[in-house]
């Protein structure tokens, strides 16, 4: 079974872009670089995301180059640059998530994909818990 990466209260608007928060479906921390080829689909219309990183932005194949670590509870901000409009909207997010402590193949770390649809609320008021992966507490 794996964990959902899409949480109620995953989409949101924000300063003229539109916020994917995705959850981490794993077991286990992983490092930010192993999220790999991100796309979202939003109402049908296909996104690739930049990486918001607190205040920073990063497209997702500069992700190889970042130290940081992508905790269980933390979320990772695929970011597209118009903002989405109020109401419920069809939100699809497809990436690969490579384990570096699992053998995928000779001398190569496991990368597994996942592929997660939902509608969701822009702007929910869920209050959540979780961090933004790159922000500061």
């Amino acid at each position: 079974m794996t964990l959902s990466a899409l949480r109620v209260d995953a989409l949101r608007a924000a300063d003229g872009a539109t916020e994917v928060r995705l959850s981490l479906p794993w077991i286990r921390s992983l490092p930010l670089a192993s999220l790999l080829d991100p796309i979202v689909h939003l109402d049908g219309a296909r996104h690739e995301p930049s990486v918001a990183l607190g205040a920073r932005r990063v497209p997702a194949a500069a992700l190889a180059d970042e130290d940081g670590w992508w905790y269980l509870q933390d979320r990772v901000v695929l970011e597209i640059p118009h903002a989405v409009s109020p109401g419920i909207h069809e939100v699809s997010v497809s990436f690969r998530l490579e384990i570096p402590y699992l053998p995928g193949g000779p001398d190569q770390p496991l990368r597994l994909p996942f592929s997660f649809t939902r509608d969701l609320e822009a702007g929910s008021a869920v209050t959540s818990v979780s961090l933004d992966v790159g922000s500061a507490a």
